[in-house]
């Protein structure tokens, strides 16, 4: 198989892959079967004034397409390398099974290629199964001529790759199986790897896109496989017992019959989502209609509407501000220091932990309530870390810890129940359902928190006094409250402190336990998020909540590759931003689920994923400190907080659901962006949107690795994504690859250059600056030479009047081509005899030369710089580099400067500087942030 040769059409929505054993056949162009991916998609045609983003990651090994042609390596022009696989195996079914365990970090690639049978993806994937193969994901093709092929990538019970030295009988049993096997087996499932249905399928298949086929297909082989195992074991569980098996064999066997339960109801929740999925909603889903009863009880109880929204204009963007270990520093000069960071990220709020003197240094088992000198820092710490985030325009959220309170001292029996401080309260005010604390006070109205005397808020004095010292919160400086445990108490008597202080934020904790059968979490979580609901109907819906409904579905979907649970029974996100959107927190982590305690932690390697989700969907996302602040994770996160604010996503925000598989989620949030999860493919023209136009303006997409938060950028146009790749594993063929530019990307560049130039009748002057130093390698350079004429090809093909320009520089400088209207070929033919200097990297004289050249052209000309560059420069050097692009800004007007980082070893932060995202406010409105060649978004 190695040595495939590969070619690529330029059609919009297919790819040709021709290969010595396939001819023809078509795939999608955007098919991409990898580790996780994440994919954000701006809709609307390009806005000269918004700022690109990306995420920068390194070279990862990828596929593209279906079938065992490969693609190894960066993004900019495309070139194949191929990988070595086993051979194949025929056993007269007219099936070849391959098998790789090269290209799939975490699996094994099984392709089968052959005449198409029928039922074959069902028998295919009972095959599988049934030898303890666990399908990851699958895919298939087929061609004119009847033959097929299938993609599996499988695991073993253990989740490795499968070895290679069992191939051969893997590759025997599943051909034996399928050769045994008929669309009409007389064996039950219990028996055999090919489960067969009792009765056609009612309804076509052929109304319904192949890949909702595929889906139902595999969604029915697994769950009829799930059924047959736990049969057999169930069955072997009987015999045993009947032979008078000892206890030891019998408890192994109720272990694995309890795997094997849980398996089968994984797999039904997987066939309940596929079917569900399949059904069209009669109208469109509207969130706060499903709500159940209670929905107006905010009207109905007095009227809750002084205290103001839940969640403040519906923009507010949420950092909890300290994890569990905080207390261990002065947390509160910490939070000083970050605000201007903070603000400038795009947070609106921060949740400060409990401000109250407290028995744990955490704050969560308040004593003195009064007492604001905490571990956490002392009161005027406290004071003056409001007065900083009011400064910088952030709201502070305090942790309001008022379902218990521990007392000071112990009675004469022993049991702490009395209070000090200024809340001197005695037994009366603890609830007396927990005998231990010895209350005498009214029964609790919600759950019991056993580790301290619960408040009895029945009383009429106990709630007086927690209005007047919320109110005295109020008057230090914060903004909102964050009510922890809720459950503890009933909402009625947070819709009474929020009317009495008016909040202009207010969410509670309400951590219920999700819905599950044998261990495995349900599919449909309705009555999980409706008590959430019901929770925020008791505060008048002055309240919202924590959405962990949500973050339990997502970490279940992405954790293991069911992303299929990401839409409920009618279409919607199936948390609580489904049923009532502006009373979500959404959230991925808090101090208790993650941070050292782990009570209930997000997949590691899906955490960025979780934040695409919840950061571009409605409701109100809360970030967790220690990910805001993490290296490689942080950027993501602060980077997809710029495209929401950009944007205008808000709490209210409408969701259209476009796909939700096993292995992918796709969505369009307001018709503004495009969002997409998980391996599996997708594109947005290949989801026929109404609102998006021909032209999708690509923002970042990112694939996830072992060992890279962020992979691969990409860019969609004329409504189809393309994958763009630069192979730079063989040194002899750098050059020949660094010229093979991908006319994808450099159209959607030049676009952005043409909106730069002038109107008809006008000239234009396009300007490239060419580092020529001696840490450009020579293919980056080539690749700098065949842009700028593939660059000059697309604008003059646009009948731009356009002039070319084109300085190199190192050292010193050099005018390649002076500004003058030249012919493609002359242009070719001299950036072709052009020859790299050497030596170091004087930008600042390449922009100095530009600027005067430029000087020289027509008042009324537009002038367009494009600075080809890694960026590697001295302080010095720099800081002349940026004083010379504010002094070309202050002198010259019509003038738009881009910067492309070219190469692998990029200098960003000092290309940030130079082209004006650090500089002063004037350099930074007429410049763009910085992109590479090799990862340029657009």
């Amino acid at each position: 198989m190695a040595g495939l040769p590969l070619s690529f059409t330029t059609s919009v929505t297919t790819c040709n892959v021709r290969c010595a054993s396939q001819t023809n056949r078509k795939t999608s162009s955007s098919q991409f079967i990898g580790d996780r991916c994440a994919c954000l998609q701006l809709l609307g045609k390009p806005n000269l004034e918004q700022k690109f983003v990306f995420l920068h990651a390194s070279l990862a090994q990828s596929r593209l397409g279906k079938g065992p042609t490969y693609l190894e390596g960066h993004r900019w022009s495309l070139a194949a390398t191929s990988f070595d696989v086993a051979a194949s195996m025929d056993f007269g079914s007219g099936l070849f099974i391959d098998f790789d365990n090269n290209t799939d970090p975490d699996a094994t690639v099984v392709t089968i290629t052959g005449p198409d049978q029928h039922n074959l993806l069902l028998r295919l994937t009972a095959a599988l199964n049934s030898m303890g193969l666990n399908v990851v994901s699958a895919s298939i093709s087929s061609s004119d001529d009847g033959t097929v092929l299938d993609v599996f990538r499988v695991t073993n019970s253990e989740d490795q790759k499968v070895p290679e030295d069992s191939w051969d009988g893997v590759r025997e049993s599943v051909l034996e199986m399928l050769a045994a096997s008929s669309s009409r087996s007389s064996k039950p499932a219990i028996f055999g790897a090919a489960p067969a249905p009792e009765e056609q399928q009612r309804r076509p298949l052929g109304s319904a896109r192949e890949g909702d086929a595929v889906a139902l297909e595999v969604a029915a082989a697994e769950m009829a496989q799930a059924a047959a195992n736990l049969v057999a074991i169930e069955r072997s569980i009987v015999a045993l017992t009947e032979k008078g098996g000892d206890a030891q064999a019998l408890a192994a066997k109720e272990t694995e019959r309890a795997e094997a339960a849980a398996q089968l109801e994984r797999r039904m929740s997987a066939m309940e989502a596929v079917l569900v999925a399949r059904r069209t909603p009669v109208a469109e889903a509207k969130p706060e209609a499903a709500r159940g009863p209670g929905a107006d009880l905010r009207f109905q109880a007095g009227g809750a509407t002084a205290s103001g929204p839940a969640l403040g204009n519906g923009y507010e963007i949420i950092l909890q501000g300290f994890n569990w270990e905080s207390h261990r520093q002065q947390w509160y000069q910490v939070l000083k220091d970050q605000a201007g960071f903070m603000a400038s990220a795009g947070i609106t709020s921060v949740w400060l932990p409990p401000p109250s003197d407290s028995v744990s240094p955490q704050g969560y088992l308040p004593r003195d309530l009064y007492s604001l000198n905490s571990a956490y820092g002392s009161e005027a710490e406290l004071r003056e870390c409001l007065h900083v985030l009011h400064d910088c325009n952030l709201k502070a959220i305090a942790d309001i810890v008022i379902n218990h309170r521990c007392a000071h001292f112990q009675d004469e029996k022993g049991r702490w129940n009395k209070y000090g401080g200024r809340l001197p309260w005695g037994t009366e005010a603890i609830c007396n359902n927990n005998a231990v604390f010895g209350g005498t006070g009214n029964h609790k109205t919600g759950e019991d928190y056993t580790a301290a005397p619960n408040i009895d808020h029945t009383q009429e004095f106990v709630r007086q006094d927690i209005i007047k010292w919320l109110k005295l919160l109020r008057s230090i400086g914060f903004d909102g409250f964050r009510f922890d445990f809720v459950k503890g108490y009933s909402g009625e008597f947070v819709k009474e402190y929020l009317d009495a202080t008016v909040p202009e934020l207010a969410f509670g904790e309400y951590w219920d336990t999700c819905e599950y059968t044998d261990g495995v979490l349900n599919y449909n979580q309705d009555a999980h998020r409706q008590r959430t609901v019901n929770w925020c109907d008791r505060t008048g819906g002055t309240s919202a909540a924590f959405d962990f409904t949500t973050k339990g579905i997502l970490q279940e979907a992405m954790g293991r590759g069911e992303y299929w649970r990401l839409i409920d029974s009618q279409g919607r996100p199936p948390g609580l931003l489904g049923m009532w959107p502006s009373r979500a927190v959404t959230f991925i982590e808090n101090h208790d689920t993650g941070s050292t305690l782990n009570h209930w932690p997000f997949p590691s390697s899906h955490l960025l994923e979780g934040y695409a989700y919840i950061i571009t969907h409605p409701g109100s996302p809360c970030i967790f400190y220690d990910h805001f602040f993490a290296e490689g994770l942080g950027q993501g996160i602060r980077e997809m907080i710029k495209i929401r604010s950009r944007l205008g996503i808000q709490c209210r925000s409408k969701v259209l659901i476009l796909k939700a598989a096993g292995d992918v989620y796709a969505a369009s949030i307001d018709s503004k962006i495009a969002m997409k999860v998980g391996p599996g493919d997708w594109s947005p023209g290949a989801a026929n949107l109404q609102e998006a136009p021909s032209r999708w303006q690509s923002l970042c997409e990112a694939r996830w690795g072992p060992l890279t938060d962020l992979q691969y950028a990409a860019e969609a146009l004329a409504g189809s994504w393309k994958k763009l790749y630069r192979s730079k594993t063989e040194t002899d063929k750098k050059a020949e690859q660094a010229q093979n530019l991908c006319p994808y990307e450099v159209d959607a560049f030049v676009q952005r250059l043409g909106c730069c130039a002038a109107p008809a009748g006008r000239t234009t002057i396009a300007t490239f600056c060419v580092d020529g130093s001696g840490s450009m390698a020579s293919e980056d350079f080539k690749v700098m030479t065949s842009f700028i004429a593939t660059a000059m090809t697309g604008l003059l093909a646009m009948d731009i009047n356009c002039k070319v320009a084109v300085v190199q520089f190192s050292n010193d400088v050099r005018v390649e081509i002076a500004p003058r209207h030249l012919p493609l070929d002359e242009l070719k033919r001299q950036l072709d005899e052009m020859t790299r200097m050497n030596g170091g990297t004087n930008i600042a004289l390449a922009i100095k030369q530009a600027g005067q050249m430029l000087k020289c052209e027509d008042a009324d000309a537009a002038r367009i710089i494009i600075l080809l560059t890694d960026g590697r420069v001295d302080t010095f050097q720099g800081r002349e580099a940026v004083k010379m692009a504010e002094r070309l800004a202050d002198e010259q007007a019509n003038v738009s400067i881009f910067a492309l980082g070219v190469g692998r070893g990029v200098e960003k932060t000092e290309m940030q500087k130079i082209i004006g995202v650090c500089g002063a406010d004037k350099v930074a409105a007429r410049y763009i942030p910085l992109y590479t060649l090799d990862e340029a978004p657009w």
